[in-house]
């Protein structure tokens, strides 16, 4: 095999069930370790969907000269047409074809509705070239054919007897095939096959999204429901839906801060942010948010922190040019390795393909430090069907970011309607271990930026409402002038009585 496989762990005396790599990016973890060997599996879903690249990408993953792959098609696209265009896949590789991975058309013997000879042909051709794994690509069309001579009885006997095959030559068998799922019931193969994969499409105003769910793998522990998926130039890549949640251990020990780039701020924050906490800086347009972030991520990079930027709302070039314009040198820690600022735009997105770029990004740099800037931005880059669960979406990544050790700063803007002091209309504030609300207060006509220090989990803070000011070095925190006020909270305060002006 070109793949890795390993052994799952089993009770003593039991049978050992070698599994297979599926070659999938993520799908792995989905399956619960991996495709199960020996099984005899289906993939369904509608046309468009992948079925046919996720089985090439099995096929590729597991195919070897001394356990080849055999693609055995059936009606539809001609075999030249599939691999013209499969061969764009970075998975794809032409020099195991004919070997490692064999194709052979089944077409002209399901037209002449001769399922013996279908079948002997798959086990003349599997016994002896020792196949590994075994393809057929459309299995749907044995069903279609029925009407045109072919029996269910005939049907379920072929399905029956090429199982008994698979499992009789140590093989791994898919059936590929077009399938909506209220047809289930009606297929006798569903109840035959121990592993089923649905694949589905769907539109969502201009978004198209791919999700993948395991409706049965026997044997085996599989992570449920709905799991995105997007077919890139390396063929299919599955996003969990668990985030990773399950390979999270908690290495938070809240002893260690972090500064953040703002003296007096820290201070405020009795000594920093503690590592491992989640921070939300939260307030309306204008009022520094990502200019906090930058120096919270240019603090770190300094110290030799590694860090991650995920920006959803101007160009990477574009936030480091920005930085340059505070003094902060982005661009070298960049250079350095110290630093990657990722890039999501897409209107298509979904929360676990964000949350796997970034993990992806903390690991190649090591990274301790991360902003999101901001969550109004990540939720615009969503599809729209992933938008009613970004709340419990958010919920889910920042735990899984938290809990591998890494130090959240998030941004959110919000309005000020000089009533009240919201934090976010995403009512996640309760998911954050510190909270920082920057706004805007009227004083003598004229707007004056503050910040106060709301929340910060397990730590005394200061209480002070500050004013700051957005120098060429950053936020600077101006030493107390708001006492003699009142009322600052609504953002219209008023001279307190008692106070004498001159």
């Amino acid at each position: 095999m070109t793949g890795t496989r390993r052994d799952t762990d089993e009770t003593p005396g039991a049978v050992k069930i070698v599994q297979l790599p599926s070659g999938v990016p993520g799908l792995d973890e989905i399956l619960g370790g991996g495709i199960p060997e020996l099984s005899f599996n289906l993939i369904a879903g509608v046309p468009g969907s992948g079925k046919t690249v996720l089985a090439h990408q099995i096929a590729f993953a597991n195919g070897s000269v001394e356990r080849p792959a055999l693609y055995f098609t059936m009606l539809g696209e001609p075999l030249i047409k599939v691999l013209r265009y499969q061969q764009k896949f970075s998975f794809f590789d032409p020099t195991k074809l004919g070997q490692a991975v064999q194709f052979i058309s089944l077409s002209d013997m399901i037209l002449d509705l001769d399922l013996n000879a279908v079948l002997k042909l798959i086990i003349d051709r599997a016994t002896a070239a020792n196949a590994g794994v075994i393809v057929l690509d459309s299995f749907r069309i044995l069903t279609h054919r029925t009407a045109g001579g072919l029996s269910y009885p005939d049907v379920r006997s072929f399905i029956f007897r090429l199982g008994q095959f698979v499992s009789a030559v140590s093989g791994t068998a898919f059936l590929v095939g077009e399938y909506d799922d209220h047809e289930v019931r009606d297929e006798p193969v569903f109840g035959m096959v121990d592993g089923i994969i649905w694949l589905s499409q769907v539109t969502e105003r201009n978004s198209v999204v791919r999700k993948l769910h395991v409706s049965k793998f026997r044997g085996q522990a599989t992570i449920p429901g709905r799991h995105t998926m997007r077919i890139t130039n390396d063929g299919l890549q599955t996003f969990s839906r668990t985030l990773g949640v399950e390979r999270v251990t908690t290495l938070r020990s809240r002893h260690h801060r972090l500064a953040l780039g703002i003296t007096e701020l820290d201070r405020m924050m009795g000594g920093g942010i503690f590592e491992g906490d989640s921070v939300l800086i939260a307030g309306p347009s204008g009022t520094g948010k990502s200019a906090l972030a930058t120096q919270f991520i240019a603090e770190g990079v300094g110290r030799g922190e590694p860090a991650v930027v995920a920006i959803f709302e101007e160009r990477p070039a574009n936030y480091a040019d920005r930085a340059e314009g505070f003094g902060l040198k982005l661009n070298k820690a960049e250079a350095k390795g110290l630093l990657e600022i990722l890039y999501h735009r897409p209107l298509d997105l979904s929360v676990e393909e964000t949350v796997q770029a970034i993990l992806e990004a903390v690991e190649r740099v090591g990274a301790k430090r991360l902003v999101i800037d901001s969550l109004a931005g990540f939720e615009m880059a969503l599809a729209p069907g992933f938008r009613p669960d970004f709340r419990e979406s958010l919920y889910r990544m920042i735990g899984v970011l938290t809990g591998a050790g890494i130090t959240v700063l998030s941004t959110v803007e919000v309005e000020d309607n000089f009533t009240s002091l919201q934090f976010s209309h995403y009512a996640v504030s309760f998911l954050t271990d510190d909270i920082i609300r920057l706004r805007y207060v009227e004083i003598d006509g004229a707007l004056h930026r503050t910040l106060v220090v709301i929340k910060m989990r397990g730590s005394a803070h200061s209480k002070e409402i500050r004013e700051y000011t957005i120098t060429d070095k950053g936020i600077v925190i101006l030493d107390p002038t708001l006492t003699d006020y009142e009322h600052l909270i609504t953002g219209i305060p008023r001279l307190r009585p008692e106070t004498n002006r001159k």
